[in-house]
This record gives structure tokens, C-alpha cells and sequence, in this order.
């Protein structure tokens, strides 16, 4: 069952997912629709979970499961991972390959890149030690919010800066 996003619990479980690309207003349409349909029949072993999710950037897709309740299962994940492959596919773009680097440029928008060729970001200048960067391994609502943007040198980045 669906919840706004801004009212799932500190605790909910998320899940991110980064599109190669920014997507336009009926893409976004398209996935805002696909997104609440999913999660408004998002279940684990037939009983309906809390989920929500949110789009930011024009291109991260950020899951939530309210797992206080009921905890998401293997098939109720994977179920999450062949809407968000059918998304891709409609939409031809790249969400679930996780060999991304995110970073917020000085305009504020994202740029995203593949994490080969990611030292030549750093080696022109483009991405600094004091560049914020997403951390693809926030696990909860809370994460999100205190530690999902973080500076490249407090990240696996750190070893691209000198000391």
C-alpha cells in the first residue's frame, strides 16, 4: 500500500536506483505512474507493505519499505527489480547497473558517471575532494537524509585526493 514519502518512518528500508540520464516531464509522468501503481501492490507473501518512493534529480528513484510491520522478502525485492528492468526498457534507460558515480555539480545539477574512467573526473578537476557525491549504500530513511550526500574525500573516492 502506498504512503507519501514524507511520511514513511526513519526506519523504512530504501533502496536507490540512478538513471544514466536526467528525464524529461513524460518520462517522469511515465515513471510516477508505473512507480505508484507498483507500490500500491507492493507485497510481501500476498499481505501489502507500507512502500513509497520519490524522484530526485529528474533520475534517482529512491524505494521505501516500512519493514516494521512486514519485512520485504527475496521475491518481494525481485518483484522491484523487474518493474524498475520494464521501466528501463520503456524508457531506454540504464537504472540498475550500480557502476555509477554520482556527484552534484556547482549548478546543482547531478551528473552521472560510470565508475570506470571516474579518476579522469578527478585527475581535470571535475570532481574535487570537496565535491558532493551520492552514497549508493544508504540502507534507511534516515541514512538518506544524513548521510546520502557526503563529500568524494569521506567516500571509496577518498583514494583519488591526496592527503
Amino acid at each position: 500500500m502506498y504512503k507519501p514519502f514524507d511520511q514513511m518512518p526513519a526506519n523504512a528500508r530504501i533502496w536507490t536506483y540512478t538513471s544514466n540520464r536526467r528525464l524529461d516531464k513524460s518520462e517522469l509522468e511515465i515513471l510516477s505512474s508505473r512507480l505508484s501503481a507498483f507500490c500500491e501492490l507492493w507485497n510481501t507473501h500476498g499481505a501489502l507493505m507500507p512502500t513509497s518512493f520519490e524522484i530526485r534529480f529528474d533520475q534517482v528513484i529512491i524505494l521505501a519499505v516500512d519493514e516494521s510491520q512486514l519485512g520485504a522478502s527475496g521475491c518481494s525485492i525481485d518483484s522491484s527489480v523487474r518493474v524498475l528492468r520494464d521501466i528501463e526498457n520503456e524508457l531506454d534507460i540504464d537504472l540498475l547497473n550500480q557502476g555509477k558515480v554520482s556527484f552534484i555539480k556547482s549548478e546543482g545539477d547531478l551528473e552521472v558517471n560510470p565508475i570506470l574512467g571516474i579518476k579522469s573526473k578527478v585527475t581535470e578537476g571535475i570532481l574535487q575532494a570537496e565535491t558532493i557525491v551520492l552514497n549508493p549504500v544508504v540502507k534507511n530513511k534516515a541514512d538518506l537524509e544524513n548521510n546520502w550526500k557526503i563529500k568524494a574525500k569521506e567516500s571509496w573516492l577518498n583514494k583519488f585526493f591526496e592527503n
